[in-house]
């Protein structure tokens, strides 16, 4: 096994449990190791630290498997993590029965590089390291005992991937399109699952408690459901009993998608949707010109800002689109707005929608910050993974 060897000083994150090595903290690797071999972590005394893959071609040279410089990374290695990410979210009642739900979140669940997320019968994997690509026949392996899924399909189609000089893949693994997308029932609203084009995995389901708690908010209010996809903010509001639901999408696939939804459930009050494919910025100016109001309004855009240093042009965008929510808010309304961009902290968002309101000339108060649900868990030493930021605020 190679060594890594870091430099003076630059033990101390790994002291904190933090599982990223970047390229500033390394000294110099003894031995040979070829992307996603694991070697041994060395303080610059010498003295072992962890076990971790290595990744030559990123600025993040090793993410750590483990820190028990003992622990041997293998099959079983694998199949441990992977069974104990599942028990963890068994011990957890709100999970227990989802048919929708993450098993595994990469670095907060041990796995660097490793998002599985299950869909009924199918499991999709996104292998973005070059660690886990290194390990993809014991990560299946490990995911099929664990699971007894019947169907695996690998979206590691992401532009991180890039960064780590691994080209994309996409694929089923195990089983085969059986013509039928998966289903999911989420709170008793059935939704089809795209997980070979769709965006992300298929779904969001970072999105899920959010989406319970946009269908106990809208109760009799005029929804708006900006940057909408395949409609899941959208139904809940129904299934809450909106008076209405615009909803807006640049993706005509999306939107034909969110029919197909919404078909799927007719319990729902279908005349009381509307779907309109159109830039989301450009519509909620037109809104604005008509003089329409909403009681709600649901901003859940893509990630404007991939790393810091996307931060302030991301900024302008997520302020933009607040200004023009707060504008179209009738008294009391309320706004649920958020960012899933890894390079805008909740503080700074938390500015950035307060800007926003100040811009609109409306006042506004934070009712509850939002986040992503139990099964997206983020590890202490990890506050990287709390990608998913919310907040819902009342203007007057």
């Amino acid at each position: 096994m190679a060594q890594l060897h870091l430099l003076p000083g630059k033990d101390r994150s790994l002291a904190l449990r933090h599982p990223w090595i970047f390229a500033g903290a390394v000294d110099r690797l003894s031995g040979r190791a070829r992307p996603g071999d694991t070697v041994e972590v060395l303080a610059a005394s010498g003295r072992p630290l962890a076990r971790a893959a290595w990744s030559p071609q990123s600025k993040i040279r090793a993410r750590v498997w483990t820190f028990d410089p003992e622990e041997s990374v293998d099959d079983a290695f694998f199949k441990r993590r992977v069974q104990a990410c599942l028990e963890r979210r068994r011990a957890i009642p709100d999970l227990r029965d989802e048919a929708g739900l993450r098993l595994v979140h990469g670095e907060s669940d041990g796995l660097p590089g490793l998002i599985a997320d299950c869909y009924g019968d199918t499991v999709v994997v996104q292998l973005t390291a070059a660690g886990s690509d290194k390990w993809r026949s014991a990560i299946v392996g490990a995911l099929r005992q664990a699971t007894g899924c019947e169907r695996i399909y690998e979206r590691s189609d992401s532009d991180v991937r890039r960064l780590e000089g691994l080209a994309p893949v996409s694929g089923w693994i195990l089983g085969c399109a059986s013509g039928d997308m998966p289903h999911i029932s989420e709170y008793g609203v059935r939704m089809k699952v795209d997980v070979v084009s769709g965006h992300k995995t298929g779904f969001y389901l970072d999105q899920r408690d959010n989406r319970r708690l946009a269908r106990e908010l809208a109760g009799g209010r005029t929804t708006l459901n900006c940057f909408c996809y395949t409609g899941g903010f959208s139904l809940q509001a129904l299934a809450g009993g909106a008076r209405s639901v615009l909803s807006i999408d640049s993706s005509g696939p999306a939107l034909a998608r969110a029919r197909d939804n919404l078909a799927l459930n007719p319990q729902l009050p279908a005349e009381r949707a509307e779907w309109r494919e159109a830039d989301v910025f450009a519509e909620l100016r037109e809104l604005k010109n008509a003089d329409r109001r909403f009681d709600l309004i649901i901003l859940d855009p893509p990630k404007f800002a991939p790393s810091a240093l996307h931060a302030e042009r991301a900024a302008r965008a997520y302020r933009d689109i607040n200004v023009f929510a707060f504008r179209l808010l009738n008294p009391s309304g309320l706004l649920m707005t958020y960012s899933c961009s890894g390079g805008i902290s909740s503080e700074l968002f938390r500015q950035i929608v307060g800007e926003a309101a100040l811009a609109a000339g409306r006042e506004a108060r934070i009712l509850r910050r939002l986040s992503a649900p139990a099964d997206h868990p983020v590890a202490l030493a990890f506050s990287e993974g709390e990608y998913l930021k919310g907040l819902l605020c009342q203007v007057e």
